[in-house]
């Protein structure tokens, strides 16, 4: 009898939705509703078109606080001037008007409770607004009575502040009470708001001269008359705007009658109607922020195509240097990590300007959204692959930095943050070169926030996105996902009893995290005699049909057996992906591999100390990822050619990849080879080094080959150009590299406790929605 195990899983298992062909709506639902995780009416199909039409079209929500401001501007501003008791957008007072809640506020309807201040700040704008063209007084009224009902949470350090509000607001009073308004509120209660403003201004003062000015311009509605103009001026972009924000730009244009400024609020209004967003343009960065989010829930090779526009389109913007679509941290940073993801060639000099850390990271006056920008400038800045990219460390170094101090501080206090901080967190303990897919995917899924409201000066939506769906279908697809990894853990174990490999003492027995992990090795260098190696070596380099083998003794048959099925089982599935015979290139890896690990035992017997070279050329053959990763790029799906398997690129994969995984070995397992009188590179240095090299020295050295190494691969596989080896085929030497970097996270990767309930995460315990 002949169990062939599901081999060509063996990596794909990983995250078999990257290679797995999409599975139909109906596989999805009868899974799903077998287990209990949804009821019977979840459409799959017709959750993926939503979720299809929302990356085309979802856009930003409309801004109460940003219409009033631009309401504000007289008409006098215009190129030719009017009348000054005339609005120079009287379509923004008819919508103030038509769009106040029912209690009285102004703002987006269905808030969270934490977002009171965003509420006041809104509502206090448009009744400024109201009163400055003295219409709509039972609005005012109305609108006057929320403010001071929900004055005392103007005080409240546990809600949420946009950014701004210790200054805006403050300046939005005093503008009000100069108007005539009477808030019929204590004078002591005006008095320390006004107080509060005075000490913000005074701790800006201690901040850097770069971000001080950043910060003061973007929120120049609440300077008035005490701005800089001619320093904010020089924030003025090519489009008019200040930052691309309506209010700053309304403030410039009711300050400098300036034109640009007023051709960009007319654009706004000619795109929006009667309301203006906080942020136009802001296409770019929604669009991103949709791609990121399938992706990191899973489900992104649903929907290719469309991903794939909004790539194409981006790296348009981004080769025309189109400085209103990436004008801000986040979404310049953010188009570059995708970017370069998915293989555009795009050189990262753009992030060199990010280089004044300090102005860089406080730009926005300790509010989330620097710690939005770090983040995704500390992301992108993982994605080193050669030496045009080295000024990244120091922007790695400094963003890293920033967020652990962030972390630290009052952020923590704020509820509606906790989020971003759990994506902090969760970003600097899993760096990118060790996060695989599916896990990460779990952690979106687990954290994931259903109310998308984010706050800058104001707060705002992404409008026709629903959160509910995206969130359903990537759990549903997550255990559907498991429930293949379960069935192929049940025949992995089935063959390894069939094929007596649980009966080899010398090999541990893992199979769990071999299979978690692709990095099985059944074979060792360990054998009780050097006959039984030679016998093995012997019957591979013969290589025939296995009855009548000469096995020299019950393990080595154990062994020759296991792996004549398996090759032939594996020959046979590969011919029918790739047309042809390709079991003589899986037979080559593994001889190579046997080869190898006899003269690695070979050294040890003998106490032979080879050198560095000699070592790393065996040794990265020993540790056996050859007839891994070899197999399995013939199951992916796409072509392999001959031409693409002896090309320099493949060699340079896969010595890239082994590179890591052995010396990352090494360096975990230095202490408990060196007692058991094993080679190791750790140990190999030491010695050479002839007493100049500590322990100390000696890793550190590795781990400086292993980041080379690991950018080095990184690079080869997003390399496009004059590429012979299919993308998917260089994911998987990545996604390899990934495993092995989590695997010697903690030591060997076969003693560490807290693998056991991450594998149980992934291949057993399924996601279930609260």
């Amino acid at each position: 009898m002949s169990i062939s195990p599901p081999y060509h899983h063996l990596l794909q298992g990983l995250h078999v939705k990257s290679t797995s062909p999409s599975v139909s709506g109906t596989e999805f639902r009868m899974v799903a509703e077998h287990v209990g995780l949804f009821p019977k009416k979840f459409d799959f199909e017709d959750a993926k078109e939503r979720i299809r039409k929302m990356v085309d079209k979802v856009e930003v929500s409309v801004s109460a606080y940003d219409t009033a401001w631009v309401a504000m501007v007289p008409s006098q501003t215009q190129s030719s001037p009017g009348d000054t008791d005339t609005p120079c957008f009287p379509g923004t007072m008819n919508w103030i008007l038509d769009n106040q809640l029912q209690d009285g506020s102004w703002g987006l309807p269905h808030r969270h409770n934490l977002l009171i201040k965003d509420a006041l700040s809104s509502t206090l704008a448009c009744v400024l607004a109201l009163k400055r063209w003295q219409v709509g007084q039972a609005h005012m009224v109305r609108g006057l009575d929320f403010i001071s009902s929900n004055f005392a949470s103007v005080m409240d350090d546990e809600k949420h502040s946009p950014i701004g509000f210790s200054i805006i607001f403050p300046s939005m009073i005093d503008y009000a009470i100069n108007m005539g308004i009477n808030f019929h509120l204590p004078q002591e209660d005006i008095e320390e708001l006004l107080n509060r403003k005075d000490m913000e201004l005074e701790r800006i003062k201690g901040k850097s001269s770069g971000s001080r000015n950043h910060y003061l311009a973007y929120i120049s509605e609440g300077l008035g008359k005490l701005q800089d103009w001619e320093t904010t001026m020089t924030y003025q972009r090519k489009n008019g705007s200040l930052f691309n924000s309506p209010s700053a730009t309304a403030a410039a244009l009711l300050h400098l009658h300036n034109s640009r400024c007023h051709s960009y609020l007319c654009s706004v209004l000619q795109q929006f109607g009667n309301a203006v967003p906080t942020m136009y343009p802001f296409h770019t960065y929604v669009q991103l922020y949709m791609v990121d989010k399938l992706q990191r829930l899973g489900i992104d090779r649903h929907f290719t195509e469309n991903i794939r526009n909004v790539l194409d389109e981006t790296f348009r913007l981004w080769i025309q240097g189109h400085e209103d679509s990436f004008g801000d941290i986040a979404t310049r940073a953010l188009a570059f990590r995708l970017l370069r993801l998915h293989g555009y060639s795009i050189p990262s000099v753009p992030l060199a300007m990010y280089g004044d850390q300090e102005s860089c990271f406080d730009r926005f006056g300790g509010h989330v959204k620097d710690i939005t920008d770090a983040l995704e400038l500390f992301r992108a800045s993982e994605l080193i692959i050669d030496e045009s990219d080295r000024f990244l460390e120091k922007q790695i170094s400094g963003s890293r930095n920033f967020l652990r101090q962030q972390l630290n501080r009052s952020i923590q206090a704020d509820g509606f943050a906790k989020y971003i901080i759990h994506e902090v967190e969760d970003a600097l303990k899993n760096p990118y070169y060790a996060s695989l897919e599916h896990i990460a995917n779990r952690r979106c899924i687990e954290h994931y926030n259903l109310d998308n409201t984010t706050v800058h000066k104001t707060s705002f939506r992404f409008e026709a996105l629903d959160d509910d769906v995206l969130l359903k279908l990537a759990v549903e697809d997550f255990n559907y996902c498991q429930s293949i990894h379960l069935q192929e853990l049940k025949q992995l174990k089935q063959w390894n009893m069939v094929n007596r490999l649980d009966q080899l003492s010398f090999s541990r027995q893992k199979l769990i995290y071999c299979y978690f992990s692709a990095a099985s090795t059944i074979f060792s260098p360990e054998l009780a005699h050097a006959q039984e190696q030679l016998n093995l070596i012997q019957l591979v380099q013969q290589w025939g049909t296995k009855e009548g083998a000469n096995c020299c003794s019950e393990k080595v048959h154990i062994v020759f057996y296991a792996l004549h099925d398996t090759i032939s089982e594996i020959g046979d599935q590969a011919c029918r992906y790739q047309d042809r015979n390709v079991a003589g290139h899986i037979l080559k890896e593994w001889r190579r591999l046997i080869e190898s690990m006899w003269r690695e035992a070979e050294m040890t017997r003998n106490k032979s100390v080879p050198t560095m070279k000699e070592y790393l050329e065996n040794a990265l053959i020993s540790f056996a990822l050859g007839p891994i990763v070899l197999p399995t790029l013939h199951l992916l799906g796409p072509k392999l050619s001959e031409e693409a398997i002896r090309s320099l690129e493949y060699r340079n994969l896969f010595e890239s990849m082994s590179t890591c995984g052995r010396l990352l070995n090494d360096i975990r397992g230095f202490e408990r080879e060196a007692k058991e009188g094993k080679l190791n590179a750790v140990s190999l240095h030491i010695h050479h080094g002839k007493g100049l090299v500590s322990e100390e020295e000696a890793i550190k050295d590795m781990a400086s080959i292993i980041v080379n190494k690991r950018r080095e691969l990184l690079g080869l596989v997003l390399q496009n150009e004059d590429s012979v080896v299919p993308r998917a085929c260089k994911d998987l030497f990545w996604k390899m590299s990934k495993v092995l970097h989590l695997f010697y996270g903690e030591d060997d990767g076969f003693t560490t406790e807290n693998m056991e309930g991450v594998v149980r995460r992934i291949l057993q315990d399924p996601v279930v929605l609260a």
